[in-house]
């Protein structure tokens, strides 16, 4: 199996599309056409990571943090990412990273919080905008079932734990073909009557490409009449943080003392007790200092999240109580998770969790 059919299998149950667009995901370095002789799962792809997966044979690292976040001018080894990079290349290993790919999956990172925190009726704290769309076409009556096809298997259809949606109408239809056309039925310049389906399908945005190509592709018809909607709905099932509820209500010294034993915690910070129980939670992994408005406007009790500031804890206004958890704490369970993931993708192939430790942060007690 090549890098490329890897990374291609890897995108159909994680899709790189749904990141964030200031993210860099996907392959940072290596070439396509290699052979895969192994993947090495980590946090942050260091120089370390790098000299594990060579000493293991194992020739693509799946990081979770991009190791090359911004431009690179130049590779002399004068830094940590640049380190890492030219060891990467030297020794023929690619790099592919997913973050906010998985920031943003409905089984991501935050659902990995929220299983940790045994939160019930969990739902997406701030889903995506602007990421739903429509398709609506005309196809011959016994074209129908043809097209549909296509369509779910180029990713149409898909409405959370539901796919292959759709929505069909008969009617009737005219054209009327002209001097350059070449018609699946019909004469020349004579008005055609005929009867169609209208078939309407829901998309994510990111798959419109690959989805109208599966159309045409499919279709009968030399010129397809299509329209594409915009739709104001937000996408329930994708984007960034997550809430839901504890099983029980607790109070604040009780839930803080859960939070440290669920995550193994040398400390947390956190704002002032307001005297409230906590019963539903908000999470967001990594710096989730903007998820607090929305955790708020969700009536969260309380909010987990990382790299807070000074004046983030002022935010809650005394209504909900905001913890910093750290960044890596919050986001430890990823490593896991993206085994699972590619065990169950390559279930036959040599997939290895790093064994190094890559959060620079430490703490002094």
């Amino acid at each position: 199996m090549t890098i490329e059919k890897a990374i291609f299998e890897i995108e159909k149950k994680i899709s790189i599309k749904q990141a964030e667009d200031f993210d860099n995901v996907g392959l940072l370095c290596g070439n396509l056409n290699r052979e895969v002789s192994g993947i090495l799962i980590c946090h942050d792809a260091l120089e370390k990571v790098v000299d594990e997966a060579i000493s293991k044979n194992l020739n693509l690292i799946i990081t979770f943090h991009p190791v090359i976040f911004s431009g690179l001018k130049s590779l002399t080894g004068k830094n940590y990412v640049e380190q890492s990079v030219i060891k990467a290349i030297e020794n023929k290993i690619a790099i592919y990273a997913i973050h906010t790919a998985f920031d943003n999956d409905w089984f991501g990172v935050n659902y990995g919080i929220c299983e940790q925190l045994r939160l019930k009726n969990q739902q997406v704290l701030m889903p995506k905008p602007n990421n739903l769309k429509a398709l609506e076409f005309y196809v011959p009556a016994e074209f129908s079932a043809t097209l549909k096809e296509a369509l779910f298997s180029a990713g149409a259809g898909n409405i959370g734990f539901y796919d292959e949606c759709s929505f069909t109408i008969s009617g009737k239809g005219t054209f009327r073909p002209i001097e350059g056309s070449n018609p699946y039925s019909g004469t020349k310049n004579i008005r055609e009557n005929t009867t169609e389906e209208m078939i309407s399908v829901t998309f994510e945005s990111y798959k419109q490409n690959q989805i109208l190509a599966a159309m045409k592709a499919a279709h009968p018809y030399e010129e397809v009449a299509y329209k594409i909607i915009s739709l104001d709905n937000n996408n329930q099932y994708a984007g960034l943080g997550r809430f839901g509820e504890l099983e029980n209500e607790m109070e604040e010294a009780d839930f803080l003392k859960m939070v440290q034993n669920a995550f193994n915690l040398k400390i947390i910070r956190h704002s002032d007790y307001n005297g409230k129980k906590i019963k539903r939670v908000g999470v967001l992994g990594g710096s989730g200092a903007s998820g607090i408005k929305a955790a708020m406007s969700k009536n969260c009790d309380a909010y987990l999240t990382g790299d807070l500031k000074y004046h983030d804890f002022f935010q809650n206004e005394g209504k909900m109580m905001i913890c910093d958890i750290g960044h890596f704490e919050s986001e430890q369970f990823v490593t896991q998770q993206l085994f699972e993931i590619l065990s169950e993708i390559f279930p036959k192939f040599a997939i290895s969790k790093s064994v190094e430790k890559t959060n620079p942060v430490n703490y002094f007690l």
